[in-house]
């Protein structure tokens, strides 16, 4: 797996994933219908009109699951042990159909476990932006991490 272990992330390092997407109208649709959201600001089109955007906006959740998944094959393929929480997550700007997002990844800051000797905490910060770069979407977030066997 590309995975890094623990002891291979470098407190300070920025990782500028080449992983890139587009998000289209059918992604939209299909998350919040899979995840029961009927708000009419992300599915429907003509109430999304009468709104400030003037077209409907990506759902949030969404933009955060693929920020986070664009950095999977850099940061943490096989060697994530789960994700711990995030927090001070925030959405700068929306994000709307046609929009392509590219993501960084901040190594914050890491720590070996207390109690799993084999294990350690690695805080990430990871930040969206859309194909103006404008950024989009920012979290911050702790994952449990494999230590080298």
């Amino acid at each position: 797996m590309a995975g890094l272990y623990f002891e291979e992330f470098e407190v300070g390092h920025v990782f500028k994933h080449e992983l890139r997407r587009t998000v289209t109208e059918m992604d939209n649709m299909l998350f919040s219908n899979m995840t029961l959201n009927p708000q009419p600001l992300h599915i429907d089109f003509d109430f999304a009109k009468g709104t400030e955007f003037g077209k409907p906006l990506v759902n949030s959740i969404f933009t955060l699951g693929l920020m986070i998944g664009i950095s999977v094959s850099d940061t943490t393929l096989g060697t994530t042990i789960g994700n711990l929480g995030m927090s001070e997550t925030k959405f700068p700007k929306p994000v709307f159909h046609g929009d392509t997002i590219h993501v960084t990844t901040e190594v914050a800051s890491k720590r070996a476990s207390k109690s799993r000797p084999t294990q350690g905490i690695v805080n990430f910060i990871h930040r969206a932006y859309n194909q103006h770069d404008d950024l989009v979407a920012i979290t911050s977030r702790a994952a449990m991490m494999k230590m080298k066997p």
